[in-house]
């Protein structure tokens, strides 16, 4: 620590990241005399290695393309717009694809006999079933970060009384974007004045948050140090586990003067909503059991061939949808399509404007 602040005059030290292996450099998080973050990388002989600006990382950009694609709320708006769309033709075509009358064979596998579309429409239909549980999990496990559905979320939460303490998760209405829950420093906070006087030096909180064995990467947070999630730390030194798989997250804080523990607390204390979101979230980032986990996210991502049905099936020559079969509207579909957009409010307005449009559209002119 005191070699990263000798190195950056001005800045307040922020927090201390263990290692994860002996010999690796500590990484220190220093808050910069202008209001920026910044992580300086310590070898274990003290000689300051280097240092970066979190949100420059390559992960930080990926993350804030895959977030609001470089277009702030709009860039949102238009992915959760895209998830929620995407969930409707999940729902739809899992209906369309119950087997009327059941057959085994292009249904739960395809008749690779068949040629041209017929053997694609196969394909379709039987990797649509089997992936559609995953992409839906996948879906729905994102929407907590978007900017509507998120919000509303946040609001739901709040208002129904159904959790206590701070959500643990960013939407883009929170700072103009998703964060995916990586340690990305982004605490760049004003810091008020620290006074640790009466505090045991940082090593001896190291040393405590060795002996915790936590999932890393592993944070050591001195008292009044801003939190990413949440207000400061108070008057306690907080030992907290920062992985993505978060049903592995604990968090301890300790008295500064004797190093005694004040509070504990780990996934189980958290209440049932809360451990089902952030359960998702870790599937959703691929974190949850490991490269099994990343390896049926991509599978998932492959697996989708509906842009090659449309296709096939869309007016040669044209950008547009296949041609309707009737319009007539079943109630029980009218009242579907109702929930959902109650479920899933930019899909609800979405429909509004096209139905909308679409009456504009059919008016017959005055000649």
């Amino acid at each position: 620590m005191a070699a990263a602040l000798a190195a950056n005059p001005g800045a307040r030290f922020q927090a201390y990241r263990l290692p994860v292996q002996p010999g690796d450099a500590a990484m220190i998080q220093l808050g910069l005399a202008n209001g920026k973050t910044s992580e300086a990388f310590v070898s274990p002989q003290g000689k300051v290695l280097g240092a970066i600006e979190p949100t420059s990382r390559i992960s930080s950009v990926v993350a804030l393309i895959h977030g609001s694609l470089l277009l702030g709320q709009w860039g949102d708006w238009l992915i959760e717009l895209a998830a929620s769309w995407t969930i409707v033709m999940i729902l739809t075509g899992l209906y369309m694809w119950w087997p009327r009358p059941f057959a085994l064979a292009g249904t739960l596998w395809p008749r690779l006999s068949l040629r041209g579309r017929p053997l694609l429409k196969d394909l379709h239909r039987v990797i649509g079933f089997w992936i559609a549980g995953l992409v839906l999990v996948m879906l729905a496990s994102g929407l907590p970060w978007a900017g509507a559905w998120g919000s509303a979320f946040q609001m739901a939460r709040t208002q129904l009384g159904l959790v206590q303490g701070v959500q643990d998760w960013k939407t883009s209405a929170d700072d103009g974007h998703a964060h995916h829950g990586t340690s990305d420093g982004s605490m760049a906070t004003p810091m008020p004045p620290m006074d640790h006087g009466d505090s045991l030096p940082l090593s001896v909180f190291v040393g405590i948050a060795q002996t915790e064995e936590m999932a890393p990467p592993v944070m050591v947070i001195p008292p009044h140090a801003p939190q990413r999630f949440g207000p400061p730390t108070t008057n306690v030194w907080t030992v907290k586990s920062e992985t993505q798989n978060r049903p592995l997250t604990r968090q301890v804080t300790y008295d500064p003067a004797m190093a005694m523990e004040v509070s504990r607390s780990d996934f189980a204390d958290r209440h049932i909503v809360d451990r089902i979101v952030n359960t998702g979230i870790a599937w959703h980032e691929g974190q949850l059991f490991g490269l099994a986990n990343q390896l049926l996210g991509l599978f998932t991502a492959i697996g989708i061939l509906g842009v090659l049905m449309w296709l096939s099936r869309r007016p040669e020559g044209k950008l547009a949808a296949p041609p309707a079969v009737s319009d007539a509207v079943p109630r029980g579909l009218i009242a579907a399509i109702i929930m959902a957009g109650l479920l899933l409010p930019l899909f609800g307005a979405s429909v509004l404007l096209i139905w909308a449009a679409s009456r504009i559209l059919r008016r017959p002119r005055a000649v």
